[in-house]
């Protein structure tokens, strides 16, 4: 486990000069750099502090009872079971726990899982600091936070109900593990490679394989490899 090297852990909170504990941030984030930067901004503000910091979804379970956060941030690419995944375990264990999703990955596709998954926001990577700062408080005053274009649209979605699909992809019918398995397929990864770092068996992996290409309406593997790379790189462009 990686350890932010500000504040020290434990439950004891900070006094700001009003007299007003700072609340805690868990930064949950597979990149170092990235970790410091939050955190250089984050200890700038004077209601807030982080508590911690850790690289991985097994670590990240126990960061929270260790360091007793207010709020956590949690990237998607994370080492081992992805940040969707892992919000779905910190609901079912500290289900009064808020969480920010901040992520590289097309909002688009991720916002409306992350949520579903129990996150109370969904911020990309490249936003201005001010508004990742200004979603840590929105997410801790318990309310939510997501870009216009993507708040307006699951809005959209929402008064037409989830049975109309115009204009949403199809990959947008993959389940949460479905989806986590395509995107490893389209960076390369083969099927026990797979399921080494999803922490699955090979026939686990191999089935999400054939739901995808049923869903996807692929007939072969090699059209399962091709779609998969494509919307990778897609996703990478936007």
């Amino acid at each position: 486990m990686v350890k932010v090297p500000t504040p020290a852990p434990g439950p004891a909170k900070k006094e700001t000069p009003a007299g007003v504990a700072k609340r805690r941030v868990l930064i949950v984030d597979d990149h170092p750099i990235f970790r410091d930067g939050i955190s250089q901004l984050i200890n700038h503000q004077p209601d807030l502090e982080v508590c911690g910091g850790v690289c991985s979804a097994a670590h990240a379970l126990s960061a929270v009872d260790q360091f007793k956060p207010d709020i956590i941030v949690v990237d998607i690419s994370i080492q081992g079971t992805n940040g969707i995944e892992l919000m779905k375990s910190i609901r079912a264990q500290h289900p009064n726990l808020p969480a920010l999703m901040v992520s590289m990955h097309d909002e688009n596709t991720y916002a409306e899982r992350a949520l579903r998954a129990g996150a109370r926001g969904y911020i990309m990577k490249e936003a201005e600091p001010e508004k990742v700062i200004d979603a840590i408080r929105r997410v801790l005053s318990g309310g939510l936070y997501l870009s216009e274009a993507i708040g307006g649209r699951l809005l959209d979605t929402f008064l037409r109900g989830r049975g109309d699909h115009v204009g949403t992809s199809a990959v947008d019918q993959l389940s949460d593990r479905e989806l986590e398995v395509f995107r490893a397929i389209g960076e390369g990864r083969g099927t026990r490679e797979i399921a080494r770092s999803l922490f699955l068996s090979v026939k686990t992996v191999e089935t999400h394989r054939a739901h995808i290409k049923e869903k996807l309406n692929l007939q072969t593997a090699p059209e399962l490899v091709r779609a998969a790379v494509e919307w990778v790189n897609r996703e990478a462009n936007l």
